[in-house]
């Protein structure tokens, strides 16, 4: 593709893909290979040294995994890209690439419960610490970026309470003491917010969500510089071998092609279902970035994110109790971790995918038992607004 100036959605359908190299097949070819064949021994000793480009073994690189490297790369503005078996396998590569005995990570203030046990299992094997951050101003940063500080880590939106981060204030403060910022992008895909645009340095997805779109993909991808994702490659990515499989990568091919058609329905049905929620009155309170009620993080979302989501946070007046009882009631929106399906998805965040976190850091990120996250699926969201209606009658 010669033109550097494709807008996304062309993007996403073509980039990193010439048909010409590959017998002319519209579709990218699915190199379902473990290895590669060498001409010539000499030829295996050149690949095997650097010392030529070709494919050697798929837990190495792969044709069809590179395609979606390339273009994950291209959608990302980074250099480059890796892709992994799955979103905790890219988080634990980066983090432990980073990373080395006494060195700390500064945190927002609120993480995946998977990538919360691996701090945790970071500092009680290797002491490498960890700290949570607000991050709501250049002072604070400053104050918590410590000596020993080797990255900063951010979701955002955070999971689940929907939390903003403002990626130019910390990437700015970052590079004043040569740290490196990455970004969890994967509630907003590279459609909705470009992290290393804004001036970070690293950027993670679970491709299982947006990214794949259709629920039937465990993956992830880190995006980078050319140096860091060589890095990457060549040293906990190839021996800890967190590598997708060739038939994920060309699902993730496919859902990438109809990605920003999926994303603006995602949306839109998101701020129409946030209409309905925030003034019922069996809701308590209601977290989602395009709320006008948060004056800063709809400050934030304004200037890093093209539209605020697909993904609502809501806390039901009631117990625990209540919020299951309201759950169980639902027909059309299925109890469910994950998000970015097309089907709308339902879950618990403190019983469910932040179980792991102790109950008092839970209440530090604002994660209580009455917590619920809806991810909007691609439904008429006149049906899932009466689907949710009905239940609530129920409580």
């Amino acid at each position: 593709m010669g033109n550097e100036n494709f807008r996304f959605e062309t993007e996403a359908v073509h980039s990193g893909y010439s048909s010409d190299e590959h017998q002319g097949s519209l579709v990218p070819p699915l190199y379902q290979t473990s290895t590669f064949t060498f001409s010539s021994a000499e030829q295996g000793e050149r690949r095997f040294a650097g010392q030529e480009e070709g494919f050697i073994y798929s837990r190495l690189g792969n044709p069809t995994v590179k395609i979606l490297e390339d273009r994950m790369a291209k959608l990302e503005q980074g250099e480059a890209a890796l892709a992994f078996s799955s979103g905790m396998a890219a988080v634990s590569a980066v983090l432990t690439a980073l990373t080395k005995t006494g060195d700390h990570i500064l945190c927002s203030q609120g993480v995946y419960g998977c990538t919360f046990g691996l701090l945790q299992l970071l500092k009680e094997k290797y002491n490498v610490t960890h700290d949570f951050s607000l991050m709501a101003s250049k002072e604070m940063l400053e104050e918590e970026i410590l000596p020993n500080t080797a990255c900063i880590y951010i979701e955002t939106p955070i999971n689940p309470t929907m939390k903003l981060v403002d990626l130019e204030l910390v990437s700015k403060v970052a590079k004043q003491h040569g740290i490196p910022v990455v970004v969890d992008n994967t509630f907003c895909s590279p459609y909705l917010q470009t992290p290393i645009s804004l001036g970070c340095d690293i950027v993670i997805h679970s491709a299982t969500k947006y990214i794949c779109g259709h629920g039937d993909v465990i993956a992830g991808i880190v995006v980078g510089s050319r140096d860091f994702i060589k890095q990457v490659s060549r040293t906990t990515q190839k021996d800890i071998g967190g590598t997708i499989s060739p038939f994920d990568a060309w699902l993730l091919l496919r859902g990438l092609k109809t990605l920003p058609v999926r994303m603006d329905r995602h949306c839109d049905n998101a701020n129409l279902l946030v209409e309905f929620l925030r003034n019922h009155p069996k809701v308590e309170r209601l977290y989602f970035p395009g709320n006008s009620d948060f004056i800063e993080d709809n400050k934030i979302m304004h200037k890093q994110m093209k539209k605020p989501g697909g993904v609502i946070s809501f806390s039901v007046k009631g117990t625990k109790e209540t919020a299951q009882y309201f759950m169980n009631q639902l027909q059309l929106v299925k109890i469910a971790v994950s998000l970015g399906d097309a089907e709308t998805l339902i879950q618990h965040p403190a019983t469910m995918t932040h179980a792991v976190i102790p109950e008092e850091e839970r209440s530090k990120m604002g994660i209580d038992e009455t917590l619920l996250r809806l991810s909007v699926g691609l439904e008429a969201w006149e049906d899932i607004q009466e689907d949710l209606e009905q239940a609530f009658e129920k409580i």
